[in-house]
């Protein structure tokens, strides 16, 4: 008897960091106060002239019917200009695909580009949605795993090490969601050079672009590797840098062909992105640089917060991330000893143990490939972090 949920949407997992903010919300709603370290999106309202330009884009009659698929014009033209501003990469508006959402260009960007059997060097840890993505598309994902000794950094070396005949794609993201890793721009260059050389497609994912800290940089490989020609891919949104996760507005950069593929995919998925959303993103990349920057010192502060009471508890250890909002800390140290008379084996296992005891939600390594570990998101405001920090400290540090 054939099942009733095909094989192919039965392989794939529930977002984990969703997973755990919802659980985290679910209890905060039964009257447990909770803190949630979980979800990656900026505790910010989205900017007034972004959800101005929106209410007068829903007043407007033409924008109440379908559009193109592959965006507005108009917006299209906007963000091809915004990349050159903010990366240095010239690209022609009909090289932009708008999407539902930076998970949406992920998707199709693979979806584009892998045949079955084609393999993808994939940094870990990497965000969980990636997997998923690259399995649908029929690809098979190779892990390269970098660890704190290095600052989550990847080398030419691992990723040589990794390549088969059957690769045909790097997935390279700085900054780095888990991490907060950032290249330095000499690595990106030699990384590029690397993957130029031996003909592999490279798909960048840049949506933490303007997220980065103390003396690091964002180095597009696009723009830094012009020798990778038409063989890369951009990926971003206005989630992260506009406080937009709701809005639902990314967007695909690449060659023509892989562009229009991608649009045909979309024509029959979607359509057309919400058009009220894409007059806001309008707006927003449009705009200047301004409300980014107020989230941006917000956010180095608490990064700077987190980490140094992280390091605090005995058994953890935190790199000090320079990208993105993110700190992922090892904790391995910690397993295996005994916490309110258990014993936990494994990240999950006292991720689990944390949000029973201390009602704080993190998410555990093994969502990213790399068990071991936490990621905690510091996208939220200061009380709150301190006081979901204190509560690990205090419980953590009775680990025997």
């Amino acid at each position: 008897m054939s099942s009733r949920i095909s094989a192919r949407i039965s392989a794939i997992s529930e977002s984990a960091t969703l997973a755990v903010d919802a659980k985290a919300k679910a209890m905060k709603a039964a009257g447990r106060p909770v803190i949630g370290f979980g979800a990656g999106e900026p505790d910010f309202p989205t900017p007034g002239y972004i959800v101005e330009a929106a209410v007068e884009a829903a007043r407007e009659p033409r924008f109440h019917k379908y559009t193109p698929a592959a965006g507005l014009p108009e917006l299209r033209q906007a963000i091809a200009d915004k990349t050159l501003r903010d990366s240095g990469y010239r690209v022609d508006a009909s090289r932009v695909l708008v999407t539902n959402g930076g998970k949406q260009a992920v998707y199709q960007a693979f979806a584009t580009l892998l045949d079955p059997g084609d393999e993808v060097l994939v940094v870990a840890p990497y965000w969980t949605t990636y997997p998923e993505a690259i399995k649908l598309a029929g690809g098979v994902q190779v892990d390269v795993v970098t660890d704190e000794t290095t600052g989550y950094l990847v080398s030419v070396e691992q990723l040589e090490a990794a390549r088969t005949e059957r690769t045909k794609v790097l997935l390279f993201v700085s900054p780095s969601n888990p991490t907060g890793a950032v290249h330095p721009r000499e690595q990106v260059e030699a990384i590029g050079r690397w993957a130029a050389e031996h003909g592999l497609w490279v798909v960048t994912d840049e949506i933490y672009e303007h997220l980065v800290y103390g003396g690091a940089e964002f180095t597009s490989i696009a723009t830094a590797v012009p020798e990778l020609g038409d063989r890369v891919v951009i990926l971003n949104g206005v989630a992260k840098t506009y406080a937009m996760t709701g809005w639902r507005v990314g967007w695909l950069i690449g060659p023509s062909d892989v562009v229009k593929a991608a649009t045909n995919l979309q024509s029959h998925a979607t359509s057309n992105v919400s058009n009220v959303a894409q007059v806001a993103a309008l707006a927003a990349v449009k705009g200047d640089l301004s409300a980014v920057e107020r989230m941006r010192e917000a956010f180095d502060r608490r990064r700077k917060t987190m980490v140094r009471m992280l390091n605090e508890i005995p058994g953890v250890l935190c790199p000090e991330p320079q990208g993105a909002f993110y700190v992922y800390p090892s904790v391995k140290a910690l397993l295996g000893k005994e916490l309110r008379g258990r014993r936990p084996q494994t990240s999950a296992e006292l991720a689990e143990l944390i949000l029973e005891e201390a009602e704080v939600a993190v998410v555990p390594g093994e969502a990213f490939g790399t068990p071991g570990y936490f990621r905690l998101s510091y996208a939220l405001g200061d009380d709150d972090l301190v006081e979901g920090v204190s509560r690990l400290q205090k419980l953590l540090s009775e680990a025997v």
